[in-house]
């Protein structure tokens, strides 16, 4: 099974989807002339902006939302396995993919704001890549072709959060509280299920309201405590800076075979942890309720660099300045060991270990408690963040027959829909915790790497709407005013919800457009 999944993975996860999320990147930055460096303050601005309706979470909310599926193990146990097998200058090209990846996260959740709608179900917003694949060309004549993009991108996304990625949370929960505190995998397995099941079927409003509270505390409490460790060690930040930068680009013998390992798995766990690119972060920005589109773009943008340039940079000077590292050639630690930080027992499973040892040697004992409750909160979020996200996306595939009846059961279709995957997510919760670290990321990677290739494509192509929206944003801003957003002064056709939308007032009274 594990020679099938890496085989399958490395078709996924070849050199050709690296380089194009680079690329992409890169040409999402020049065009929106770095809108990333230039609307900083205005990023900031918003995301404690608090515009939200009985319909809509706020802008925090929805970012709050997004952080939760992008803070978790990819931020500690990603981290240490971009380490492990890419160098130190993994980091560096973890660092570039945030900050080209910023501009291309704008893209994607300005078209899931634009190309939002109404869960007919539950009155809430709903959005993200399928929505905007199958709207934004529906009046043209690709439209059959780009309605079955969506719904080949909507069960993707379905198989990838409701049953691939969670498996990666939990395997990390297990592993990290197995070191920490000595318990089964198994009764990690059910309590997380347990706990899980208790939130997810209260709905976005739920989820939204355990997000915004958990996300933030516990992303600055690790940030914070980690930050301790790196300036106890701050004689040796610049020679980690040295070695970061020197390893990414093959300046350091020690690392010089494997600077291509370095980018691909800076990459690829950049990708995992921030999620630009991914087609995660528009689903959230789609729930939000603003008067523009740009807006939440922004605010998810910003994200972006939270995740990466914040907690994960935390992460990966703690594991680097305390030497609790050992870097592998090759994919697997079966490898020769190229480099060892000296800190690490002989018999250490790649992964959180990495960073539970780095904190014990500052806080002896308690450093590894510290990470697994830290997972713990990490990781719950994230699995509770990839429910709502393949529960949107199982709307988009039920469509209209979500609202029919079941004669003998008196359900609608949509609820036993929901029912079963909520089934599904849990089993994969039980499932990914007592599987081992290489499986579970395996089938994690696998995940990722098919909304990329999908998304990353399709907002190429309807990359036109969020620019036109970016002007328009702009141009209202220099004019000292609140942009208010209508696509049909803009030209971009499919944007229905906007159409009638009214941001003024009772959000949910107020006239429509004429």
């Amino acid at each position: 099974m594990g020679d099938f999944l890496d085989t399958v993975n490395g078709y996924i996860w070849s050199d050709a989807l690296v380089y194009l999320c680079l690329a992409t990147g890169i040409y999402f930055s020049v065009r929106s002339r770095f809108l990333q460096l230039r609307q900083v303050p205005e990023m900031i601005r918003l995301m404690m902006k608090g515009e939200r309706s009985s319909a809509g979470v706020s802008s925090f909310q929805a970012l709050a939302i997004s952080l939760s599926g992008r803070i978790g193990t990819g931020n500690i146990a990603g981290v240490a396995t971009a380490i492990a097998f890419g160098g130190p200058g993994a980091m560096f090209w973890m660092w570039a993919m945030a900050f080209l990846g910023a501009s291309t996260s704008f893209v994607e959740c300005t078209l899931g704001q634009i190309y939002k709608t109404r869960d007919p179900l539950t009155g809430e917003y709903r959005g993200g890549p399928a929505y905007y694949l199958s709207k934004a060309m529906a009046h043209t004549k690709a439209a059959p072709a780009f309605r079955v993009y969506g719904f080949v991108f909507a069960a993707v996304t379905v198989l990838s959060t409701g049953v691939l990625l969670p498996s990666v949370q939990s395997n990390s929960m297990a592993s990290a509280m197995q070191q920490a505190w000595g318990l089964s995998e198994w009764v990690v397995a059910f309590g997380t299920a347990a706990v899980l099941a208790v939130i997810i079927i209260g709905g976005v409003k739920r989820i939204a309201a355990f997000a915004s509270v958990v996300v933030p505390f516990m992303a600055l409490c690790y940030m914070f405590v980690a930050l301790i460790i790196v300036v106890v060690n701050a004689s040796e930040i610049p020679s980690v800076i040295s070695t970061i930068f020197a390893s990414a680009f093959g300046a350091d013998a020690a690392f010089g075979a494997i600077v291509g390992a370095a980018v691909m798995w800076g990459v690829k766990r950049g990708i995992y942890s921030n999620e630009a690119g991914q087609g995660n972060g528009p689903h959230a920005a789609a729930a939000a309720e603003v008067s523009h589109p740009a807006k939440q773009g922004f605010v998810q943008a910003f994200a972006v660099y939270f995740d990466t340039l914040f907690v994960c940079s935390a992460t990966g000077f703690l594991i680097l300045s305390t030497g609790a590292y050992r870097v592998f050639e090759g994919e697997t630690a079966d490898g020769a060991v190229i480099a060892d930080g000296g800190v690490l027992p002989s018999d250490v499973v790649v992964g959180p270990s990495f960073v539970q040892h780095g904190f014990d040697t500052f806080w002896s004992g308690a450093g590894s408690t510290f990470v697994a409750l830290s997972l713990a909160f990490f990781c719950l979020t994230t699995i509770i963040a990839y429910y709502y996200i393949a529960e949107t996306n199982l709307r988009f595939l039920l469509n209209k027959y979500g609202t029919a009846t079941v004669p003998v059961l008196r359900w609608t279709v949509g609820s036993i829909a929901t029912v079963v995957l909520q089934a599904l997510i849990l089993a994969s919760v039980v499932v990914g915790s007592v599987s081992t670290a290489a499986e579970a990321w395996a089938l994690g990677d696998i995940g990722v790497g098919l909304m990329a290739w999908l998304n990353i494509i399709g907002i190429l192509i309807l990359q036109q709407p969020a620019y036109k929206a970016l002007r328009d944003y702009e141009k209202q801003q220099r004019a000292g005013v609140d942009p208010v957003f209508d696509p049909r002064a803009l030209g971009i056709a499919g944007a229905t919800f906007w159409e009638t939308y009214e941001p003024s007032g009772d959000k949910e009274k107020a006239p429509a457009r004429t």
